[in-house]
Parts: structure tokens; C-alpha cells; sequence
């Protein structure tokens, strides 16, 4: 994998490059849609390249208990099984694990679960981690990492912190001894654990940085700790990261926070927002968030969005929209999708233009006096 920077802000950490896998290439900063189970909800692949979306994202708990790695491996990866031709990130399963799972045992070996699906009991380690994904084919593998709650306290996070530096080198050895089993590469990005202890996200940075050829995760963030906390450690890892590689900032987050964030340096995000939101019927709009579901648009018969050219706005209105929520059809789940995808997709495009044309700061900063007022952007 390789990445480079094209241009950089002058005035904030915001930076454009591309990331080259074997499987696209990737125009930075990037949104990365979430595909957990080998889909993304209500969407084919076909609607996803039409937007744009360069890479998606899977998660490694979810498609070790259903349909199982060695059953896609048998398809021929991930990628043929869901027909993607474009990049895959899969997460390592470790925050599904800490968050779904009936925890049994963490001890420094790996996580002892029960399945929350249907109670069978499972070992995932750090070499478990690396060998579904080994079998699922994602062109960039996430490292096994304890992820403590946003309101940890600083004693457990430092043995997360400590936890996660023991499995960065067992993650890195099992690849080292086990070649990938596709005809492309897969890099391993470690993830940046901490919580918002300054000495501790520093001391895991530290750790970890000798481990990262090709990208580093800040994790640990949006898992319920205050927002100014949040960006307050984004802005500490801008000076701790390598500048020469990319980084992402996982589950995060609105709109604003990636603005807020791409300020600070960050290159890669994925959050279930938009996907998630749509399907409840909140949508994302230049003029902020639309409930479709309220009464207001029954007889709304104007776009969605009029700033907005994408599919579900170019065609429908609101007053279709919120009939379709109340019939309960799912095409108003697929359209309300593509809409908010969309947002999101030419959120990240507008990003990259304006750090290109040296505008960025300046756009930034009027885009987020615009949507101080709208609650939820």
C-alpha cells in the first residue's frame, strides 16, 4: 500500500492524498461506508461506485459468526463474495467483541466471549484476529486492541493501553509467519488506544509507531467521552502520528465532526450514521437535518435537498419519502440511504477540492457557522 499528499492547508493539519491498494485507489481524506456483514444495508455495489465509495468497510466479529471466514474464503475473499471490486478495511472484531458479546475472560491471551447470537462460547486472539482476516481478503487489516468504555477510569485504560502494545507484536509476528492468502497485499494499521489520558494516548502512540508501515488508527474516541475531550486528543495524535501515513479516526462521526477532524490531520473515517440514520428517518441536508417522518412533509412536494443531486433528490419528494416511512416499504430505507451516503460522499469530495484550491479553511470554518444551529449535523 502506498500513500501520498498532494497538497496541505496552510493554515490548519488538513491534508489531500491518495492511498494505492491493489484493489483502487483511494482520494484522501475519505469517508469509508460500513458494510459489517458483507453489505451495505438497503445498498448493491453497483449504487456504491456510483457514489463514489472507494472503499467500505467489514467487521471481523460479525463475519466470523456469520457466514464464517472459511466459507468466504472459499468464495475466493470477501470481495467476490459481495462482488467489491474496490477496497475493503475490516475491523478486527475487538470492539464488537467488548460491546455485543457476553464477556467471559480478558486476560493478556485474548478475549474469552460468547456469541450474541446464540450463546456458543469463542476465543479471539490477537493471531485468531489476523487469521479471519487473513481469510477475508480486506486489502487494510485493523490490529487486536482492547477498547475500554469512554468513562474508564485511568487505571484500566493504561492496562488497555499496555494490553493493546502486547498484541500489536503478535499481531505483527502471525503475518510475518503466514503470507496472505489472495494475490494482494494486506497492511496491518495499529490502533491508537488511550482514551483521553494524555500521558497514556502518547505512551500507546509511542508503542505503536515502530509497528505502522502504511497507517495508523486512533481509536478508543465517540465511545461516550465529551466531544472537546475528543477533538482534544485528535489534535494531540496530529503531532504524534507520522505525517507520511495516513490516519484514520474510527466511528466517527457527523458531519461536523469531520470537518473538525480532517482540521486536524485526519485522513480516513467510517461511522454507521448515515447508513443507520437514514433507516430511522433522519436525513442529512444542506439546510440541516430533515426528520421525513414528521407531519410538515405530507404534503411537502418539493426534492429533499434542492443543493443535493443525487438520485433519491433529483426524483422524489418529501411527501413521497415520508409516505414510503409510514407504509413501512423498504424503498424508503434504500433511498433515504443513497441520499445520506451521497451527503456524506460530497461532504469529503468538497474537502478535498478546497484543500486543493488553498480554500479549506476558509469553506471550513462558514460550513460550520452554517451547521452550529442545526442539532445533529
Amino acid at each position: 500500500m502506498q500513500f501520498s499528499i498532494s497538497h496541505s492547508d496552510q493554515t490548519s493539519s488538513a491534508r489531500r492524498g491518495v492511498i494505492k491498494t491493489d484493489h483502487s485507489t483511494i482520494q484522501t481524506p475519505v469517508f469509508m461506508p460500513i458494510g459489517t456483514q458483507g453489505a451495505v444495508k438497503t445498498i448493491d455495489p453497483e449504487v456504491l461506485i456510483h457514489l463514489d465509495a472507494q472503499i467500505i468497510l467489514g467487521n471481523t466479529y460479525h463475519l466470523y459468526i456469520r457466514p464464517g471466514h472459511e466459507l468466504i474464503h472459499k468464495a475466493g475473499s470477501l470481495h467476490s463474495f459481495m462482488n467489491w471490486e474496490n477496497s475493503i478495511l475490516t475491523d478486527s472484531g475487538g470492539f464488537q467483541v467488548f460491546s455485543l458479546a457476553n464477556l467471559n475472560k480478558i486476560s493478556d491471551e485474548g478475549v474469552e466471549f460468547q456469541s450474541h447470537l446464540d450463546g456458543s462460547r469463542h476465543l479471539f486472539t490477537p493471531e485468531v484476529s489476523m487469521d479471519i482476516q487473513r481469510h477475508l481478503g480486506s486489502d487494510i487489516i485493523m490490529a487486536f486492541d482492547e477498547c475500554p468504555p469512554g468513562q474508564a477510569d485511568e487505571k484500566t485504560v493504561e492496562a488497555a493501553v499496555n494490553r493493546t502494545t502486547r498484541w500489536i507484536k503478535e499481531c505483527r509476528d502471525f503475518l510475518a509467519s503466514n503470507d496472505p492468502l489472495y494475490g494482494w497485499e494486506q497492511t496491518l494499521f495499529p490502533i491508537v488506544q488511550g482514551s483521553v489520558f494524555e500521558h497514556l494516548r502518547k505512551q500507546s502512540a509511542e508503542a505503536l509507531i515502530p509497528f505502522a508501515t502504511c497507517g495508523m488508527a486512533i481509536g478508543g474516541l465517540a465511545v461516550g467521552e465529551e466531544k472537546n475531550a475528543m477533538f482534544e486528543t485528535v489534535d494531540q495524535m496530529d503531532g504524534l502520528l507520522p505525517i507520511d501515513q495516513p490516519r484514520y479516526l474510527m466511528g466517527v462521526g457527523r458531519p461536523t465532526d469531520l470537518v473538525k477532524s480532517v482540521q486536524r490531520g485526519v485522513d480516513m473515517f467510517d461511522c454507521v450514521l448515515p447508513t443507520r440514520n437514514a433507516r430511522n428517518g433522519q436525513l442529512f441536508t444542506s439546510q440541516g437535518i430533515v426528520n421525513i417522518g414528521n407531519q410538515t412533509h405530507r404534503e411537502a412536494f418539493e426534492s429533499l435537498d434542492p443543493e443535493c443531486d443525487c438520485y433519491t433528490c433529483q426524483n422524489f419528494s418529501r411527501s413521497y419519502l415520508r409516505h414510503l416511512f409510514n407504509i413501512k416499504e423498504v424503498l424508503g430505507l434504500r433511498l433515504a440511504t443513497i441520499h445520506n451516503l451521497s451527503y456524506y460522499m460530497c461532504l469529503m469530495e468538497t474537502m478535498r477540492k478546497e484543500i486543493e484550491l488553498g480554500t479549506f479553511s476558509n469553506w471550513a470554518n462558514a460550513y460550520l457557522n452554517t451547521m452550529a444551529n442545526h442539532k445533529g449535523m
